[in-house]
């Protein structure tokens, strides 16, 4: 195993990717594919029997779904692959959204019958954050009701992408029999029980010429992006393979290209080509940007490049809680050698961590190595102090990577333990979880003496309390989920506070000027990520000392925290401290702080303040018969229909805004509305004003 892990590791043979699409456009039977035909398993495990190696939760193997991202090392014509198989479920996006961070290239998998649905667009939009390469895969070709070409105009028109279809599908639904490459201009079967049996032929004259069309239209969008290609194309000089690929890899790594394959994974069709084209196509840690980050004590921009030889800065993107061997730290590397046994540097934490086990994962199974190198992808165990996000480096020369950042909660419920054995081990099991999962928030309600949890829907919390019961042996009573409410406020206004209190000796003395606005779009641009409030420090002559400043809009801060009209934060205001006064005696940091949250109290309920609800982006798919019946029902729900259109196989996407308020146990219902044949996809779209009667409920606590 040592001598493995020394071998200097060839980056150009390197693939960091992840699988990612829409819940049940089938990314982790594709995974499943991807391990058998690399060798990784001997049988393929399937979703629907619970067998799936990357869904090795209990939770997943019983819904069908993955929750958490799953990662693991294949390899494939000499190249090593690190897979990650990403969750569909919009509970579930900050696993995506942590995938993306340190993936290289994606594999985005469609549904061929659905085409481009919500999810996919949220991943999408992802992806391009990150500015993460990507392939696409049409999948479920075998389906009665696929439509390839449908799913490659939906990705232009729903989420802008260039789509360029390298293959086509021989067939479609019941008739699909395999897959016409347009770039090699063959026939390619997948025959035997498991599809191992590959066999190329000469394209079938039906086909012929659907497929020299699609040729020349994939000529034409590579050369677009190739001066050199594109002075032989209009020259009439013929193109060859090898030139086309290499001007479509440029082309995808520098995102101008989408290529398009198509298959089904579920029938063993098509994936082995999908290999081959993230071979061919997509990044390795080479081809992408050097890794920028900053100084942890003077805020320098610092670079890494993706070398064994440069100083080591590593991002740990995921954590898990694994019952045997406590906590699992995945981690990229992005330039030197991280080893077993050494010191680092938590840049995050200004604290040091030893590595002790580096472990390389294949799911839920793992193997010991003793390093890893720059561009590559493992976990270590034991790490103490280190969470998603934070950044290990070489303690003499420290860096801190950018940090990943993640969406509010906007759905809570309280918890109480049934024994006072229950409460500690309940403690222990949130504590856990919430340093798994960043977007899963616990709150302690000291009036109340009332837990609360807070998470991105109701199944992320279901799967949350499911797991706090089973795997940390929790018994507790759960509360009905209640939507996480904020606060703002509609017009500006100006408040100027004086805090005094005199005791025996040194008193206490504070005045602040506080301007509060709503925010506008362009004070938007100025809000870093994570942030939903600006705080500006307008004071002029020194009116206040310097260092006073920041506990007056501390004070501020924690008064928006716990809300003024309801107990919800307060978001989407501009702080700006303008004037006050100080004693040289009597002031103190405390004294500014209470002063602080005095002004922003009074500031709020002086300026207009309103209650927002998280509103979501809905999409229901029914039988054409049912869509008259859900538009009125999702109108009735206070929604606001988007737009309706044919999802084939006789039924309708209808697409809508709707308060989340009003969605609580709206999958029971839809099955009772459409006799069981209806579907919906819902997530966070914005924060919108509540209507004064709701806002009323949820100030009198009856929401």
């Amino acid at each position: 195993m040592a001598k493995e892990a020394n071998k200097v590791l060839d980056l150009n043979k390197v693939r960091n990717i992840g699988i990612i699409a829409h819940i049940d456009a089938g990314k982790t039977t594709t995974t499943e594919r991807v391990l058998y035909y690399t060798g990784m398993v001997h049988k393929i495990g399937e979703v629907h029997d619970g067998s799936a190696t990357t869904d090795y939760m209990e939770q997943e193997r019983e819904r069908g779904i993955t929750i958490t991202a799953a990662a693991i090392t294949a390899s494939w014509k000499g190249h090593q692959v690190n897979v990650i198989d990403t969750p569909g479920h919009v509970d579930f996006t900050a696993e995506v959204q942590r995938s993306l961070r340190v993936l290289d290239g994606g594999v985005v998998v469609f549904d061929a019958v659905a085409g481009v649905e919500p999810q996919s667009e949220t991943v999408w939009r992802q992806a391009n954050n990150y500015s993460v390469p990507r392939i696409c895969f049409v999948n479920k070709m075998d389906r009665t009701g696929a439509n390839f070409q449908r799913c490659v105009d939906m990705i232009i028109e729903r989420v802008a992408g260039n789509p360029v279809p390298i293959q086509m599908p021989h067939g479609e639904g019941a008739d699909f029999a395999g897959i016409i490459d347009v770039i090699t201009m063959e026939f390619i079967t997948f025959e035997g029980d498991m599809g191992n049996d590959i066999k190329r032929h000469p394209i079938p004259e039906a086909y012929r010429e659907e497929a020299e069309t699609r040729r020349q239209f994939m000529i034409e969008k590579v050369v677009e992006n190739d001066d050199f290609l594109m002075e032989k194309y209009l020259g009439g000089e013929p193109i060859n393979n090898d030139e086309l690929l290499g001007a479509m890899r440029a082309a995808t790594i520098a995102g101008k290209i989408h290529p398009v394959l198509c298959g089904s994974a579920l029938k063993n069709k098509g994936v082995q080509v999908v290999l081959d084209r993230v071979i061919d196509l997509l990044p390795s840690p080479l081809d992408i940007p050097a890794v920028k980050g900053t100084h942890p004590k003077t805020d320098e921009e610092l670079v890494r490049e993706a070398k064994n030889s440069e100083p080591t800065a590593a991002l740990v993107f995921k954590i898990i809680t694994d019952p045997f061997v406590g906590r699992l730290a995945f981690f990229r590397v992005y330039s030197g050698v991280v080893k077993a046994g050494t010191m680092m540097l938590n840049s995050s934490k200004g604290e040091r961590e030893r590595i002790g086990r580096i472990v390389r994962m294949f799911a839920d199974k793992r193997e010991d190595v003793e390093e890893v190198q720059a561009g590559d992808i493992a976990a270590i165990l034991g790490l103490k102090e280190t969470f998603t996000g934070d950044t290990l480096c070489d303690p003499n020369n420290p860096i801190t990577l950018e940090k990943i950042s993640f969406p509010e909660p906007v759905i809570e419920l309280s918890i109480e333990p049934n024994s006072k054995q229950d409460q500690d081990k309940m403690g222990v099991a949130l504590r856990r979880l919430a340093e798994e999962d960043p977007t899963f928030k616990i709150e302690v309600d000291d009036k109340l003496g009332q837990t609360k949890i807070k998470g991105m829907g109701e199944l992320h919390l279901e799967i949350l309390v499911d797991r706090m019961m089973r795997e940390f042996g929790v018994q507790a009573n759960v509360g009905r989920p209640r939507v996480a409410y904020r606060e703002t406020i509609t017009r500006p206004t100006r408040i100027d506070t004086t805090f005094k209190r005199q005791t025996g000796g040194s008193g206490q003395y504070a005045r602040v000027v506080m301007e509060f606005e709503p925010l506008s779009e362009e004070d938007r641009t100025q809000l870093k990520p994570g942030e939903d409030s600006l705080f500006v420090d307008a004071i002029r002559g020194g009116t206040i000392p310097k260092e006073f400043i920041k506990p007056s809009f501390n004070g501020a801060k924690d008064a928006m925290s716990g809300g003024v009209m309801a107990g919800y934060p307060v978001v989407g205001i501009k702080v700006s401290l303008v004037d006050g006064a100080s004693h040289d005696v009597d002031s103190s940091e405390m004294a500014f702080k209470v002063a602080g949250s005095m002004c922003l109290k009074e500031g709020v309920q002086k300026a207009g303040p309103v209650i927002l609800e998280p509103s979501m982006k809905v999409e229901v798919v029914v039988p054409d018969e049912f869509t008259g019946t859900i538009v009125g029902d999702i109108s009735s729900r206070r929604g606001i229909i988007a737009g309706m259109e044919p999802r084939g196989g006789g039924s309708t996407g209808v697409r809508a805004s709707v308060p989340l308020g009003e969605m609580f146990g709206y999958a029971t219902e839809l099955r009772n509305m459409t006799q069981g044949r209806g579907s919906f996809t819902m997530e966070f779209e914005r924060y919108t004003q509540a209507p004064a009667h709701i806002a009323d409920e949820v100030i009198k606590g009856g929401r």
